[in-house]
């Protein structure tokens, strides 16, 4: 016993005396930045004064990078401007600026090499880069509280993305504004991440994520791209509470999807609300899908999915689905929807008839979109009317037994009007 004890206090000891090594580094105006990293050692602080440095750094010892009062590290056009094959690595509060834009060799403002776990990258500028962060085979890193902007006046194939993961675990990814870039969030092979409060826009996709799971998407906000969130091939996600709004083509896209809740999120202004294709057991509950041209495109056989407490308000087309056979939402505590027809005589709540997303007027609108100059027309609304009469002229549909009378988001009007510039 006694011993071990000694082995213990020596343990101890060693480990004091290793923390009380560390020391501050303080780089100013003038001086080698790039020198004074390679000097450090583990565990130091390496400070940066406010200034401009010209370095294409490489970290590898764990260490922190920390700006004084927003220094600018630019990499000169050309590679990384940060490279960290480190592990436990902190960087923060500098502008990181200027990568090359060599799509093959993935020039980035901060790549993170792989085994480079545990990083931390916060309050950081980082502008004018191909890539901003690129983060390959790192686990557990934090990307928080970051503006990341690309090569704005480049075309967007010939841009990078602004956060790309790829074969990771644990990341989390917090509070970041990132637009200008060719993906804001590039997402592929990446488990028990978390996306949360980030806003993502002027891009091509907010989120471009793939074979992906067990990942978490809360209070997010994607607009003014070309699609919002486009989950991929993708099972065991939670998407929550974000909002996807004035996108030129869809607000969410689900596709090749299982075993997934989404939930509460707004999906307002897109041309498309959701794209849902091929998506199976999984709870689409609760979201608002307001002013789209189409609330919902769904088709490929999406099936086996519960469908509640949706609100699908003042969409031009509420549902486009392709399918064989009819698709039963709403069995449970129904959706609501702003252009049903029914009534609720027993004051309950809930519609006494049936509401049918696609009928023989939906599917004319579809063929020959003039129709719609019409659609409050007695004509239009008799031709509804024969159709329910004679199902030889009804086509699948999407079903909701009883759907609800009242919205359940009282603040939907707050939402309309918010589409792509332009449109």
């Amino acid at each position: 016993m006694k011993g071990a004890i000694t082995h213990l206090s020596r343990a101890l000891v060693l480990w004091i005396a290793g923390a009380c090594q560390a020391a501050t580094l303080t780089v100013r105006p003038g001086d080698d930045l790039a020198a004074a990293v390679r000097a450090a050692q583990p565990g130091d602080t390496v400070q940066v004064q406010r200034g401009q440095y010209r370095a294409n750094l490489l970290i590898d010892k764990p260490l922190t990078l920390r700006g004084l009062d927003r220094p600018t590290l630019s990499g000169g056009n050309q590679g990384d401007t940060i490279r960290v094959t480190a592990p436990d690595v902190v960087i923060e509060g500098l502008i990181v600026r200027d990568s090359g834009d060599d799509l093959k060799a993935q020039n980035a403002g901060i790549y993170l090499y792989p085994g480079a776990h545990r990083a931390v990258v916060r309050h950081c500028d980082l502008t004018y880069n191909l890539f901003g962060l690129w983060i390959e085979k790192a686990d557990d890193v934090r990307i928080e509280h970051n503006v990341i902007t690309g090569k704005r006046e480049y075309a967007s194939p010939q841009r990078g993305n602004g956060v790309q993961l790829y074969n990771t675990k644990g990341a989390q990814i917090l509070n970041n504004d990132i637009s200008f870039v060719r993906d804001a969030l590039y997402v592929d092979v990446s488990h028990h991440a978390v996306f949360k409060g980030n806003r993502l826009h002027h891009s091509r996709y907010g989120t471009h994520y793939m074979n992906s799971y067990y990942n978490l998407w809360e209070d997010n906000d994607t607009y003014y791209n070309r699609g919002g969130l486009a989950l991929m091939e993708v099972r065991d996600q939670v998407v929550r509470g974000n909002r996807a709004w004035g996108n030129s083509d869809h607000g969410i896209m689900l596709r090749t999807l299982q075993d997934s809740v989404i939930e509460n999120n707004v999906v307002a202004g897109n041309n498309r609300g959701f794209f849902i294709y091929d998506v199976e057991y999984i709870k689409l509950n609760d979201n608002l899908i307001v002013d789209n041209t189409v609330g919902v495109h769904l088709s490929a056989g999406s099936k086996n999915n519960e469908v509640e407490g949706n609100d699908l308000i003042g969409n031009r087309e509420q549902v486009r689905y392709v399918g064989a056979r009819d698709e039963r939402w709403g069995t449970q505590r129904g959706n609501h929807w702003s252009n049903y027809l029914g009534w609720d005589r027993d004051g309950d709540g809930m519609g006494d008839v049936p509401y049918e997303a696609n009928d023989m007027v939906d599917r004319l609108t579809w063929r020959h979109p003039s129709v719609k100059l019409l659609l409050a027309s007695p004509a239009v609304q008799a031709l509804r009317l024969v159709g329910r009469q004679f199902p030889i002229l009804r086509a699948p549909s999407v079903v909701d037994p009883h759907p609800r009378m009242q919205p359940g988001h009282k603040d939907w009007s707050e939402w309309r009007g918010k589409h792509f510039p332009g449109q």
